[in-house]
């Protein structure tokens, strides 16, 4: 049975090079930008087509998602032109396999369930925070300490806590991030690389539709479409509970189980943030089976 590339494919593609190019200045190519207004926002399309060696025709037919097999040597022409680094080239070669490839059935959604080990992982971690997210950044599960560092966010019930939802909607989430801005750019880029290759992922869809509706910082770093995450190593919190603490963070890819992450934070012991950890640890509620339990009565 033959099948068809899936039309959208290819508009993924275009999407993501005409980002790129309006974000691209002149200067940044070495180009002089001349006299007077620029009517088009960073690179012309001749300009791009140019500096790749490429027609201008054969580029505009990239931009507009009717051009969906470029090879390698295209891409790799494209990707200096624009001055990509390694994690923009690498999501520009993913977006053309896909957009080439011919689609069967599609792959199966990610698992929400996380495996009884992985929990016990958790625990196991004390009082250094941790949690388990998916591809969307849903907190699938954690320790006490792992929901408790996000302030407020036991506030919201289990399906929706979301630490995306969070950065841009919860108000704390403000407080709790001296460098909010830097924060939410990370997190729209992590989301951009991995919707850009499954766009249609109702995971994905519906977390992006809500924050489109609901944030304009969300739409406007959207439109941006950038996918180079700089996640620091560090990462410090105005926490309410415990004051300012300076934490290292680390996330691991869970094996056997695609689309999962486990986010560690850990300090140096005998440091006041270590301190911190360990009385957000004892002070956070206890957590049983992905729900929270309620402090017992005085």
């Amino acid at each position: 049975m033959a099948s068809q590339s899936a039309p959208h494919d290819g508009a993924e593609l275009g999407r993501y090079l005409r980002a790129r190019r309006t974000q691209t200045s002149p200067e940044h190519v070495g180009l002089t930008p001349g006299a007077g207004l620029r009517r088009t926002p960073g690179l012309r399309r001749e300009e791009v087509a140019t500096l790749a060696g490429i027609s201008i025709d054969y580029y505009v037919r990239l931009e507009r998602g009717k051009e969906t097999r470029p090879s390698p040597a295209v891409l790799d022409s494209l990707a200096r032109a624009l001055r990509m680094d390694d994690q923009e080239h690498r999501h520009l070669r993913e977006l053309a396999a896909r957009a080439a490839r011919y689609i069967g059935e599609p792959p199966p959604a990610p698992s929400p369930t996380v495996r009884p080990h992985l929990k016990l992982l958790l625990e196991s971690l004390r009082p250094n925070p941790a949690y388990v997210i998916s591809r969307s950044m849903d907190m699938l599960a954690s320790n006490p300490g792992g929901l408790a560092l996000y302030a407020g966010l036991d506030d919201w019930p289990v399906k929706h806590r979301n630490l995306a939802r969070y950065l841009f909607l919860h108000p704390a989430a403000r407080d709790l991030f001296p460098d909010w801005d830097r924060q939410i750019m990370g997190c729209v880029a992590r989301l951009r690389a991995v919707a850009g290759t499954a766009p249609d992922a109702p995971d994905l869809t519906n977390l992006v539709g809500e924050l489109l509706l609901k944030s304009a910082d969300f739409s406007g770093l959207w439109e941006r479409y950038e996918v180079t995450g700089r996640k620091p190593a560090h990462k410090t919190f105005h926490h309410p509970q415990v004051g300012t603490l300076t934490l290292t963070s680390q996330a691991l890819h869970v094996e056997g189980t695609p689309g999962q992450r486990i986010g560690v934070y850990t300090a140096e012991p005998g440091t006041p943030d270590h301190d911190a950890l360990l009385l957000l640890d004892m002070t956070a509620p206890a957590i049983t089976h992905g729900k929270q339990l309620p402090h017992p009565p005085s």
